[in-house]
C-alpha cells in the first residue's frame, strides 16, 4: 500500500477544521482535492487512513476532530427549508436549500428550522419580507408566539397565536401596517413550529 504523507494529513485536518469554524459543516471531498493539490480518489484515501488512524473521524461523508465536536456542543446546524408566508396561507413546500450554523449562546439550545418571510402581514412584530425566521420544533405553543401553522387545508403561515374569547377558539393574528392584511380563523389550527429568533440583514 502506498504511504501516505503525514504533511497531507496535517493539510487536510487543518482544511478540515478551519472549514467547519468559518461555515459550520464539513468540506466535500473534492474541496479536500483542490485545497491539497491531489485527485477526488486520492483525497477519499486519505481520509479513510486518517479515519483508520484515529487522526479524524470519517463516515464516508461528514469529518469530525476534537476541535469540531468541542464547537458542536457550542452550535447547532438548522436548514434553511423554504419560505413562509406572513398573509394568506399557501400550499407548504420544503426543501433543504442550506445549512446555518447557529452559536447556543445566541439562539439557545433545540431543534430548529430556518424559513424566509415573504409578505407584510407580521412587519409590526418586527418580522420583513425576506428576514430569516429561526423556528423550534417540538416546543409546546402558547397564546401570544408567533407561530408556524397549517389550516384546514393544509396551507402554511406565520401569524401570533390568539384566543377569541367570545367565540371560545383560538386564532392566528395579524400585526401590519397594510390593512389588507386579517387574521385568521381556520376550523382546526395544527402548530408545525414556535419562532424564535428573526435573523435581518442591514
Amino acid at each position: 500500500m502506498k504511504k501516505r504523507s503525514p504533511e497531507t494529513m496535517k493539510k487536510i485536518r487543518d482544511f478540515a477544521e478551519q472549514y467547519y469554524t468559518d461555515y459550520g459543516r464539513s468540506p466535500s471531498t473534492t474541496m479536500i482535492a483542490n485545497e491539497v493539490g491531489v485527485s477526488r480518489g486520492t483525497a477519499y484515501k486519505y481520509l479513510v487512513e486518517m479515519n483508520e488512524k484515529g487522526i479524524i473521524s470519517y463516515d464516508g461523508k461528514q469529518i469530525a476532530t476534537t476541535l469540531t465536536q468541542n464547537s458542536n456542543a457550542d452550535r447547532s446546524m438548522a436548514p434553511i427549508v423554504g419560505t413562509i408566508r406572513c398573509g394568506s396561507p399557501e400550499e407548504e413546500r420544503e426543501e433543504i436549500q442550506e445549512y446555518v450554523s447557529l452559536p447556543a449562546s445566541i439562539f439557545g439550545y433545540g431543534d430548529f428550522y430556518i424559513l424566509k418571510a415573504k409578505g407584510d402581514s407580521m412587519n409590526l412584530a418586527g418580522i420583513d419580507e425576506g428576514d430569516l425566521i429561526v423556528v423550534e420544533k417540538g416546543g409546546q405553543e402558547r397564546v401570544g408566539d408567533i407561530v408556524v401553522a397549517l389550516d384546514d387545508d393544509n396551507c402554511n403561515t406565520l401569524k401570533r397565536l390568539a384566543y377569541d374569547k367570545s367565540r371560545r377558539k383560538h386564532y392566528l393574528q395579524a400585526e401590519s401596517s397594510n390593512p389588507a392584511n386579517h387574521d385568521l380563523y381556520p376550523r382546526r389550527i395544527s402548530v408545525q413550529g414556535i419562532a424564535r429568533n428573526v435573523i435581518k440583514k442591514l
